[in-house]
């Protein structure tokens, strides 16, 4: 019989609707009914593409004695991370202030009344690795509730009480010689040998990559280009990049970049191929330009929903093994491209009869040899036998913020590119986000074959917002700003925290121990990142001064993040180098797209884009620039605005 699972909208928790434990999803009865009991509470969190989720469900949530005894000693509640990020972000902050570290599979054990007491990550059906049972760890805790049970309070009152800190801001934004100490600070976890940061497991860490690519030509970030492109050619050549799909999977558990964890996520591909598309182009790369096309056109062809958002991920297993859908055995290649041609792929794409995981081939590049016509015909035939494994699954949930990331990319790359068919794809899903995914000007946080789920956190609004003003820029149909600066104004006007920058949860939103607060980059970037962007780009757009502050109030609230651990606030960092140089460009008459197009030729973050084909007054920076007959363009520096040009060259040039 399925529990109460099988009414829920989240791919992940419908994973679960068949299992022996008696779930329910994050709500009031849950707790109700713990506190009727006096149980605790047992919250287990993931997301449906972790596969040591599925691990942990295979060897305890499925078993039924196992389950019984769940059901016994608590109420068990199960949230897909993904869908509730707030009770992700809270409880994994209890989780790692108990052990150092934290990850998913998250399984924390509450009081009746949410206050967490103890908590870890994966736990094993047998004793492993110095790590204890789930059977016996659920037995200890049930026994400390019902025998030491002031103990256990005052852990949960200690907990509670350490995860209500708040981190201190600082008292102006970071000055240029403060971005070039976080620039060598980050420098100083460079691996120039295979690129990124740190050592295994190693993650793209998108945030950052943009930071260098919007200073790279600082005259004091004198190493950027050396690092993107390190770093950018040695991912591209990894088997973290698909070889034959395209895009990216979450992240490499090697330093090299060899070995993948297996699912691939849109927001990191959303975010990767914006980051090899500018990189492509600041650094004259034809291949990081393909990589971004690659990338997108995974997007397209395996996380569109047909009304035209996109999906969340694919999983890192397939028939339940990781990897299975995407590794190669040397005689597969053999059979499928004869002696000859197999040879040729094998070399090229390092596949040998041991194999480099598990016995099997990842896919990667190890040499400089060039792509050919016959690589192009190799890689065609393998990925047309890999698409008739079974896939792995898909987690068809459409998530507000990573839809903004996957309109930004898109609108970008169209413009910059002069590719209409990812124009067309960014209208798509700028469309679905107003239409399924906002209701009464709301806009929620996910949806799911017809059902939304709860309203969109800072990190939706911001991103969407920015992704709209993208999709403007890219356009100039004033629907998409009109969407972005409502999202914009509704920032301060829901999510303000009155000691500086903005709650993840909004004003009148169910109540927690805690209303969450992230500062940091995970690898998303930070709501408060985003709505710092967000803001100086409505400020740039109107000329509105309190917006402007409000941006400089929200870098300011994240000062010592941003002076201590630049690695995580990378989209703080970028954004506080935008504001030392911000301009607007105003293009106005029948011909705006064409005069305009010298903006898509380089990566200017700290510029906007105002165009029009006639006289359009809604947005300030356009207001009386409409001459009959001629289309003008104004740069601007705060709406201080040097005189208009009618040639792509002039504007070229006062660009740089």
């Amino acid at each position: 019989m399925p529990n109460r699972l099988a009414d829920a909208t989240s791919p992940y928790l419908l994973q679960h609707k068949d299992n022996p434990v008696d779930w329910h999803e994050w709500g009031d009865a849950a707790f109700d009914e713990a506190a009727e009991r006096d149980v605790p509470v047992m919250l287990s969190v993931g997301y449906s593409a972790c596969h040591w989720c599925h691990v942990m469900a295979h060897e305890s949530f499925e078993d039924p004695d196992t389950a019984a005894e769940m059901n016994r000693l608590f109420v068990n509640i199960k949230v897909d991370r993904e869908e509730r990020p707030d009770v992700d972000s809270i409880y994994m902050e209890a989780v790692q202030a108990m052990s150092g570290q934290g990850g998913w599979p998250m399984t924390v054990f509450l009081t009746p009344d949410g206050r967490p007491f103890f908590g870890g990550t994966y736990f094993p059906k047998d004793d492993r690795h110095g790590m204890p049972s789930f059977r016996k760890l659920i037995a200890a805790i049930a026994d400390a509730w019902a025998n030491n049970r002031e103990e256990v309070l005052g852990q949960a009152g200690q907990l509670t009480q350490a995860i209500d800190r708040s981190t201190p801001g600082a008292d102006a934004v970071l000055d240029e010689e403060g971005l070039q100490t976080a620039y060598r600070m980050l420098i100083g976890s460079f691996d120039p040998v295979h690129g990124g940061f740190g050592g295994a497991p190693k993650f793209p860490q998108q945030p950052v990559l943009e930071f260098l690519l919007r200073i790279r030509k600082e005259p004091w970030a004198d190493r950027a280009d050396e690092v993107l492109t390190t770093t950018l050619t040695e991912m591209a050549n990894g088997g973290i990049h698909d070889q034959l799909g395209g895009g990216f999977a979450r992240y490499s558990v090697d330093n090299h970049w060899l070995v993948p964890h297996f699912e691939k996520m849109l927001y990191d591909n959303a975010q990767l191929a914006r980051i090899y598309l500018w990189a492509g182009i600041e650094l004259s790369n034809p291949r990081f330009i393909e990589v971004a096309r690659s990338t997108l056109d995974y997007m397209l062809g395996d996380l569109r929903h047909r009304s035209g958002g996109f999906f969340s991920a694919e999983d890192a297993d397939s028939e339940g093994v990781e990897g299975k859908f995407h590794v190669w055995a040397k005689q597969e290649l053999v059979d499928l491209l004869g002696d000859d041609e197999a040879e040729r792929g094998a070399r090229f794409f390092d596949v040998t009869p041991s194999g480099n995981f598990e016995g099997t081939n990842i896919l990667h590049r190890p040499t400089a040899e060039e792509w050919d016509d016959q690589i192009e015909s190799i890689r065609q035939r393998l990925l047309a036998h890999r698409n008739t494994r079974v896939r792995p699954g898909l987690d068809d949930k459409v998530v507000a913020s990573w839809n903004g990331l996957a309109l930004r990319a898109l609108a970008e790359a169209g413009a910059a590119l002069n590719e209409q068919r990812y124009v067309r794809a960014a209208i798509d899903c700028a469309r679905f986000i107003n239409e399924d995914l906002t209701t009464e000007g709301t806009l929620l946080r996910s949806w799911r074959d017809g059902r939304a789920s709860v309203p969109g956190f800072l990190e939706d609004n911001a991103s969407v917002a920015m992704g709209m003003f993208a999709l403007y820029a890219a356009t100039g149909d004033y629907e998409w700003y009109q969407t972005a600066e409502r999202l914009t104004r509704g920032i301060p006007e829901r999510f303000t925290d009155p000691a500086g920058g903005f709650f993840d949860t909004s004003d009148g939103t169910q109540k927690l121990i805690k209303r969450p607060k992230s500062q940091g980059d995970n690898p998303l970037p930070s709501g408060n990142g985003l709505a710092a962007e967000a803001l100086l780009t409505l400020s740039s757009y109107t000329g509105d001064g309190e917006l402007l502050d409000l941006a400089s109030a929200t870098l300011q609230a994240a000062g010592l993040l941003m002076e201590q651990y630049p690695s995580m606030v990378g989209r703080h960092l970028a954004v506080a180098h935008s504001m030392t140089g911000t301009r607007e460009l105003a293009v106005v008459g029948s011909e705006w797209e064409s005069l305009a197009s010298p903006y898509w030729q380089a990566f200017r973050p700290e510029t906007v884009l105002a165009g029009s084909a006639t006289a359009t007054e809604p947005i300030p920076l356009l207001a009386y620039r409409y001459k009959e007959g001629a289309t003008r363009a104004f740069v601007c520096r705060g709406f201080e605005c040097d005189l208009p040009v009618e040639t792509v060259e002039a504007l070229a040039e006062q660009l740089g």
